[in-house]
């Protein structure tokens, strides 16, 4: 699509839902199921190529300035010696403070697919007093280049920087919207080739912390324009048992964070499948909340997923990363190809959190439209319809839903749409958050590269 006729992100994933009540059975919680031997085995998406630097070995081939590979169960990069001191100015509050730093950049990956979009996605640790900032450089399809972007200046916390993306980057070809690199004019046939990830540490000077990055990639892809996609055929019947949080029941709560609600949806949904996988929240971690509140881990959630600078909760990799912050489980952010895809990971316990925007008549029983809204598949019933927890609902009770094959399929895959005013606008084109255990079993682990993850 052309830049005029892209979306901002906060459009996209800032959903404007009225949500309808609709019925559902109690909230629950379970451990992911038993490993097994059976498995689909199929091509991962034609238009989309996953890279991840995740080994000792991956780290130890990239280019260190004063940065180090460590190994161990989970192999990352840290600050070795410094490379040296700068002056960091935070665009939100104003401090200049200094800060000890170290660069790691990946080598060149060549693009399987050259894109027209690219998403990275990191997993780290950040202690007390240290950050990271995540760049991408691509060639393009001619042979000349972009210019270093910032897809993220990122810390777990939020004393030291304000977790932030960074507004107008562009050279005129290519954009940044957000956490998503974007060829401008794709109809002109450019595309990226390949690219190169740059990852700068950051700590307070004479002090030993250090961040560690154990997972640093990005999906490229090229999804053809469409408005709607073939329909795939049910392959299977399952429900995992996820909890069940209502992003509706806190409207109004902490403006600060995107005045909960119908903003929530992103983080809602992760706080779904973190604890899913077992991911639990301290009391003193959530002792900042206002007791009154129900359901805190969700404002934590908002809080620590929360962009200064799109001021919302709906930054992609910011989510994923958030998730990784609970002990021994990963992120990345990537698209699928069809329900199929789903299938696979729900049989292998994997629930996804997937994007989608639709009018109110496209989605039988949801009871609103969006231009952007997040929601967890967690299964399909024996005539294939899919099963989702869907934040957008007035009590917990009422997130469970089923929505009908067909639609769904169309609506979450679909790159191109009308809204209400007979607009044609933009579709997310099969875009889900995956979350998963860092050290998956054989199982999950053809389930995720069946889909093109690894």
């Amino acid at each position: 699509m052309s830049r005029a006729e892209q979306l901002s992100r906060r459009t996209v994933l800032a959903a404007a839902v009225a949500a309808a009540a609709a019925a559902g059975a109690s909230p629950a919680a379970a451990e992911p199921p038993a490993d097994d031997t059976a498995d689909p085995v199929r091509a991962p998406a034609p238009f989309v190529d996953n890279r991840a630097w995740t080994t000792y070995t991956d780290w130890r081939a990239g280019t260190a300035k004063g940065a180090r590979a460590v190994a161990g169960t989970r192999p990352g990069v840290v600050i070795g010696t410094p490379a040296g001191t700068i002056d960091h100015t935070d665009p939100h509050t104003g401090r200049t403070a200094s800060w000890e730093y170290a660069i790691w950049t990946s080598p060149v990956h060549e693009l399987a697919v050259p894109a027209t979009e690219v998403i990275p996605s990191w997993n780290a640790r950040t202690p007390a007093g240290t950050w990271l900032q995540v760049e991408l450089k691509g060639t393009y399809s001619d042979g000349t280049a972009t210019p270093w972007y910032v897809m993220g200046r990122w810390a777990a916390g939020d004393q030291d920087i304000r977790r932030t993306s960074v507004d107008d980057q562009s050279d005129d070809r290519s954009s940044v919207w957000t956490d998503t690199f974007a060829i401008d004019d794709p109809a002109t046939g450019l595309r990226l080739t390949a690219y190169r990830l740059r990852l700068t540490l950051y700590r307070k000077p004479r002090t030993k912390s250090t961040p560690t990055v154990w997972r640093v990639g990005a999906m490229g892809s090229d999804v053809p324009d469409r408005f709607t996609v073939p329909a795939s055929v049910p392959n299977l019947a399952e429900e995992l048992l996820v909890r069940r949080y209502s992003q509706e029941i806190h409207k109004g709560q902490y403006p600060e964070y995107d005045n909960g609600g119908e903003a929530w949806c992103s983080p809602t949904s992760s706080q779904m499948i973190i604890e899913y996988w077992g991911g639990r929240l301290t009391k003193e971690q959530l002792s900042w909340v206002d007791p009154s509140y129900a359901d805190p881990q969700v404002c934590h959630a908002a809080r620590f997923t929360y962009d200064h600078q799109y001021a919302g909760c709906g930054n992609w990799p910011f989510n994923a990363a958030y998730a990784a912050t609970f002990k021994d489980l990963q992120g990345v952010v990537t698209r699928l190809g069809s329900l199929t895809d789903l299938e696979t990971l729900i049989a292998a316990g994997i629930p996804a959190i997937t994007s989608q925007s639709f009018l109110k008549e496209e989605l039988t029983g949801a009871g609103y439209g969006t231009a952007g809204h997040l929601m967890t598949v967690i299964g399909f019933t024996a005539e294939g319809d899919v099963i989702a927890n869907d934040p957008a609902a007035p009590t917990n009770e009422a997130v469970r839903r089923v929505y009908k094959r067909r639609e769904w399929e169309n609506i979450w895959l679909r790159t191109k749409r009308y809204n209400a005013s007979g607009k044609v606008v933009s579709g997310t084109g099969g875009v889900c958050y995956l979350y998963f255990p860092a050290h998956p079993t054989p199982r999950q682990c053809r389930a995720l590269a069946a889909v093109g993850v690894r």
